[in-house]
């Protein structure tokens, strides 16, 4: 029996398939104002998503690309906000800086921590994480609650994030929640609206990593 479609693909070789990916993104994407950097970031989140709105949507604290691949090739480490988030993450490029992927949303502190307060898992764990690290990327795809009590964090002095990349989806909050990362004066990289995900976190990311390993 055939079980081959009538559809034949143009290529099979993943190389090619990834140079094509893009060079369709920059041939449908046209003029935009994003620094060089930046457009490698936005590249990739479109390659993650195959959505140009959400690309264009893409927000930068004009620090953030540059302070990005600073505390990846410092070693920082990465938190992030749910296990998709840090599944997804590229950790053997981090680890040849030193750096690594940690997520708090699961430890039975953080779960018996949350249960007493009657709060978020989320919010508990971006509390922890403020504590055990200084100068992390937090990279949150997923818990709008998370990222509102990050800023909260930051505002009070608590926490002193490298980098944030707060992108996260839903309906309740997440667009709120990226609003108010916009105001904060520290390194971001965001996006407006509701749309969002661990899958366009982890792309952020992934492109700060690449172009932090390109700079040799």
């Amino acid at each position: 029996m055939d079980f081959r479609t009538e559809f034949v693909p143009v290529t099979v070789q993943p190389q090619e398939i990834e140079e094509e990916s893009f060079r369709i993104i920059t041939e449908e994407f046209g003029p935009h104002d994003f620094s060089e950097e930046q457009y490698k970031v936005v590249q990739r989140v479109i390659h993650a998503s195959a959505d140009f709105e959400l690309g264009r949507s893409l927000r930068f604290n004009k620090d953030a690309v540059t302070a990005g691949i600073a505390a990846i090739r410092a070693g920082r480490p990465v938190i992030a906000d749910v296990q998709m988030v840090q599944s997804g993450i590229s950790k053997p490029r981090l680890a040849k800086f030193g750096s690594d992927v940690s997520v708090y949303i699961s430890d039975p502190d953080v779960m018996e921590e949350a249960k007493r307060l009657n709060t978020t898992r989320a919010i508990i764990s971006m509390r922890k994480a403020a504590k055990l690290h200084d100068g992390a990327i937090y990279v949150i795809g997923n818990a709008p609650t998370a990222l509102l009590e990050l800023i909260r964090l930051v505002k009070v002095g608590e926490a002193r994030p490298g980098l944030i990349i707060g992108v996260p989806v839903g309906f309740v909050s997440a667009a709120e929640s990226k609003e108010e990362l916009l105001k904060v004066d520290i390194p971001f990289i965001t996006n407006i609206g509701r749309k969002g995900g661990s899958p366009v976190a982890v792309a952020a990311l992934n492109a700060l990593s690449l172009l932090a390993e390109r700079q040799g």
